[in-house]
């Protein structure tokens, strides 16, 4: 963990880049899903990959608590409800190029997934966001991986005050199996907060890495573990 106070100033937050989320209709899919959705999205919409930032969520449900805890096993399941949601992040420019996946049905590693339609969501202002899944390189521990994280941030015009990751976890590819680790920044101002999103952190976000998304805060967790001054 990473953590120092500091004190905000306020500036104009941007808002060239969006999430569109789009119902859909399907029963489940394998926990495991990021290739298959991603070779699925980019077949209807094959520009996704060249744009900067942008890319394809993976899905989630209520029980897998976030994305912090994932059901185990090669064969598992998640279960999805009606709630759920489809959600692409692109550059407002493509929004309507965007909208043309609605209407498509998607074939999900033999699961058919049918998308409705698209609906705008804003990046929101929240002082944490957290991302699922960030690419690492290599095996690298806990405080090696704040650290690298911690440079690309400051690199990127961020200045992290509050960090905490999660436990490994692996994205399967027909190419390489991609060791990856959650993290949440905290204390960020609104246009930091916005900027992280839009920009997001290292490579594979058509495989929903790198992607972030509004937390709660976590003020209330002790700030203890190394930090990175």
């Amino acid at each position: 963990m990473y953590w120092q106070e500091t004190s905000h100033e306020t500036k104009a937050v941007r808002d060239d880049v969006i999430d569109v989320a789009f119902s859909i209709a399907c029963r489940t899919l394998p926990v495991d899903h990021a290739w298959v959705l991603s070779r699925a999205v980019l077949e209807v919409l094959p520009w996704l990959a060249e744009e900067g930032g942008a890319g394809v969520h993976t899905i989630h449900v209520a029980e897998s608590g976030n994305g912090w805890m994932r059901p185990e096993g090669g064969d598992a399941l998640l279960y999805l409800s009606r709630r759920t949601r489809l959600t692409l992040r692109v550059p407002r420019r493509r929004l309507e190029d965007t909208r043309r996946l609605s209407g498509h049905r998607l074939d999900i590693d033999g699961h058919s997934l049918a998308v409705g339609e698209g609906a705008e969501r804003a990046l929101a202002t929240n002082p944490a966001v957290f991302a699922r899944y960030i690419v690492t390189e290599g095996a690298v521990d806990e405080s090696a991986f704040l650290a690298q994280a911690h440079a690309a941030l400051r690199a990127m015009g961020v200045s992290p005050r509050k960090m905490l990751c999660g436990i490994e976890h692996t994205i399967r590819t027909p190419d390489a199996a991609l060791r990856t680790r959650s993290l949440m920044v905290a204390d960020l101002s609104p246009e930091e907060s916005v900027a992280l999103q839009a920009e997001g952190l290292g490579p594979e976000r058509t495989l929903g890495c790198g992607l972030f998304l509004p937390h709660k805060d976590i003020r209330e967790i002790s700030p203890t573990g190394p930090g990175l001054e």
